[in-house]
């Protein structure tokens, strides 16, 4: 009776054991979590900071078809992930949530359920039905938490607000500072006329070359269409084709500023348009140098209208 006692509690622990095991995984050097996400740590530091859902993470990440590489950004560690819930069983932030700071990590997703979410968006690669995967080669170098997140978009909106109050009284500064005496149009762009051509004149539905520099108030060079001012901008583009911009007038494929500021005008003329940020970028700015509500300063020659 007692040997038959231990004998059953001995296949009770057993069984225990391997239920606590979880399922087995069928891609070597991987685990697998019970929902189907295969996961291998290279570094794990389970003492520091762990992922938690709507954190940002700061990582370098390698994203692959098998062994085809879809997109990476090793050597360059980037806010490129924010951990949210799951779309199906065995996505990916089931295994971000894993993660601690300073983990290296790979996961590998079952692309045949991944093609079920994303119809039409998968590789060319992918075969369906042969087992293929999608891995995530992530090494975590920081963890942006929802909190910290929360404080730099309100001190993002603070800061915004006081460039959108600020910026009425740049612009009028700069418009006393250079002696202009047009009047603003209803939007609130300055056109100086600084030469009058003889040329058909710029309407709506017209094919037209410009050469143009753009300024930011200070002086700042920004763009241009002429290899000269380029240079002397300091954002000259080896191999960049620097020559006369050639668009069509109307269909709103440039800032509402420049169309407006060149209709009327004709074949030869010479113009500067001064314009607020509302007919430029607004409140997204431009790029890394057109910062949000920044009012721009344009040197215009239309070369021809056709």
């Amino acid at each position: 009776m007692k040997k038959q006692l231990k004998m059953a509690a001995l296949l009770a622990v057993a069984a225990l054991a391997v239920a606590s095991c979880g399922p087995k995984s069928d891609l070597p050097g991987y685990k697998v979590t019970e929902s189907g996400l295969y996961y291998k740590f290279e570094t794990k530091n389970k003492k520091a900071q762990q992922v938690q859902k709507g954190d940002v993470l700061v990582a370098e990440v390698c994203m692959r078809l098998n062994n085809d590489a879809l997109y990476s950004n090793f050597g360059d560690p980037q806010r490129v992930l924010r951990v949210a819930d799951g779309m199906f069983n065995g996505d990916l932030p089931e295994g971000l949530l894993m993660m601690h700071k300073g983990d290296m990590a790979s996961f590998a997703v079952n692309a045949d359920t991944m093609a079920k979410f994303f119809p039409g968006q998968m590789p060319p690669a992918y075969t369906p039905g042969k087992g293929d995967k999608v891995y995530y080669d992530i090494k975590l170098s920081n963890i942006v938490t929802a909190k910290e997140l929360e404080q730099e978009q309100s001190n993002f909106n603070a800061e915004m607000q006081e460039r959108a109050e600020q910026e009425p009284a740049e612009l009028a500064k700069y418009i006393k500072d250079n002696n202009i005496t047009v009047s603003p149009t209803k939007s609130g762009l300055y056109i100086i006329v600084n030469k009058k051509g003889n040329g058909p004149k710029v309407v709506a539905g017209k094919k037209v070359e410009i050469n143009y520099t753009g300024y930011l108030l200070d002086g700042t060079i920004f763009d241009s269409s002429i290899e000269s001012k380029a240079k002397e901008g300091k954002i000259y583009q080896q191999g960049h084709p620097y020559q006369p911009l050639s668009y069509t007038v109307g269909q709103m494929s440039l800032i509402p500023g420049w169309d407006e500021g060149v209709l009327g005008q004709t074949q030869g003329s010479q113009i500067t348009l001064v314009m607020p940020s509302s007919l430029g970028y607004g409140a997204q700015g431009g790029g890394n140098t057109i910062r949000p509500y920044s009012p721009l300063v344009f040197n215009i020659e239309i070369v021809s209208v056709k």
